[in-house]
Formats: C-alpha cells, sequence, structure tokens
C-alpha cells in the first residue's frame, strides 16, 4: 500500500506546482535508468531467518531463497519489469543490474547482501525491478520464487564477487542474465508458472489474463512507428 500511495502523493504534488513526475525506467536516453531495488527478510518468532554464518552473514535459508530467485529470475521479470521501457534500462553499463549473480556490496549483481553489522538487518537487495512493476504481485512473487529456492534447497552458486561489468568475454558468458526484452519475459512466465500457483497464490487463469494483457501492449508498442524510425528511414 505505502508503495502505491507514495506514487499517487508524488504524481500529484508535482501537478500542484505545475510539474510532472514519471516512474518510468528509462525516461531519459543514455542516463541511468530508474529501478525498484527490493529488500528482503523473513522472520519467525521474532528471528531473522537470513541471517546465519555463511556467506556476508547469511544462513544456508537465505542462501536457497537467492537460489530460487536467479533460477526463476527471467519468469519473474515479465511481473517485475513489466514494459517495455524496463528493457531500456536492463542493458549492459549504466549500472544495470543485468547479471544473475549475488555478492555482497557488489552493486553491479542482480542480487546484492547489504552490509549491515546487526544480525537483524541481514537481508538481501533484489535489484532488478523497476517502479513499473505493481507492488502486491511483485512481493508476493519474489516470495514464492524464494521460498521454492528454500523448499528445493537450490543452491545459487559461488558468489560474483568482482565486477561483473567488466569480465572477459569468455567468463562474461557463463553467468545467466535477466530477459532482453518483454517479449523474452512474457515467454518465460508462460513456461515457469508453477512455482507461483503453489497454494493458489496465483492461479492460472490469473497469470493467462496478465499474459494477454501484456501482450497486447507489446503488440501496440511494436506496430506503432517509432519518432526515430522518422529521422532513420524519412528521407531515404
Amino acid at each position: 500500500d505505502w508503495t502505491q500511495q507514495l506514487k499517487y502523493i508524488i504524481h500529484n504534488v508535482a501537478h500542484t506546482y505545475g510539474k510532472t513526475a514519471t516512474f518510468m525506467p528509462k525516461p531519459v536516453v543514455g542516463d541511468n535508468g530508474s529501478g525498484m531495488h527490493v529488500h528482503q527478510s523473513i522472520w519467525k518468532d521474532g528471528q531473522n531467518l537470513f541471517a546465519g554464518n555463511g556467506y556476508a552473514g547469511l544462513s544456508e535459508f537465505a542462501l536457497f531463497y537467492i537460489g530460487g530467485i536467479i533460477k526463476h529470475a527471467r519468469a519473474l521479470n515479465a511481473i517485475s519489469n513489466p514494459t517495455t521501457n524496463s528493457y531500456k534500462r536492463l542493458v549492459p553499463h549504466f549500472e544495470a543490474p543485468v547479471k544473475l549473480a549475488y555478492s555482497a556490496r557488489n552493486r553491479s549483481a542482480s542480487i546484492r547482501i547489504p552490509h549491515v553489522s546487526n544480525p537483524k538487518g541481514r537481508r538481501i537487495e533484489t535489484r532488478f525491478p523497476d517502479p513499473m512493476a505493481n507492488p502486491y504481485l511483485l512481493f508476493s512473487a519474489l516470495m514464492m520464487a524464494g521460498l521454492d529456492g528454500v523448499q528445493n534447497k537450490i543452491h545459487p552458486g559461488e558468489a560474483a564477487d568482482k565486477n561483473l561489468y567488466d569480465l572477459p568475454p569468455e567468463e562474461d558468458a557463463k553467468i545467466p542474465t535477466v530477459c532482453a526484452g518483454l517479449d523474452q519475459a512474457l515467454e518465460a512466465l508462460d513456461k515457469d508458472r508453477e512455482f507461483l500457483t503453489r497454494g493458489g497464490v496465483f492461479t492460472d487463469s490469473m497469470l493467462d489474463a496478465y499474459l494477454e494483457l501484456k501482450e497486447g501492449e507489446l503488440q501496440r508498442v511494436r506496430m506503432t512507428t517509432h519518432p526515430v524510425e522518422f529521422e532513420l528511414y524519412y528521407s531515404l
């Protein structure tokens, strides 16, 4: 609710000053985009289940949770990055978290573990979502992916404690990436949806309707002549 209220308030305050506000992921060409990084931890009986003695002070539970998000990340992209503009942000460079890896304090990884001294603050930061995501769907989907990792003990592999923006080509090719476009994300969600429908959190009919809605948006963008096309081709 707070996420939706914040956007509503900002839009209206801007309007009162004769301005507009946008939460588009990439409104300005050539500049860094706008993300909506999601910080997560899970608690039980007053205890942070993400705190432990493993990598970066994380528990095995937390590492499995990360593994689930990485495994299902490309399907999650359809919810976390639900517009065609989203993928103008998710490109190499411009500080975009395109590499599906995790690391402590490494902002080039798609999942970062912030450095904190208090175990109560131990958490993960999923960095690929953007403000176009519906927060109710996004937070639910991220948790379902993470819990799938816990239930199936999906280890995320070794941490990427290096600059992922500057890897040798052969090493770069080994690290999976987020989707490159909305079409890829919708296809990934259609093929990888079972983790979302467990317990009736999401339903197939809801996901089918969501995919149909987004396919319509994608088709509209594809069929609309872009101003750059006039610049490139009008006088040829």
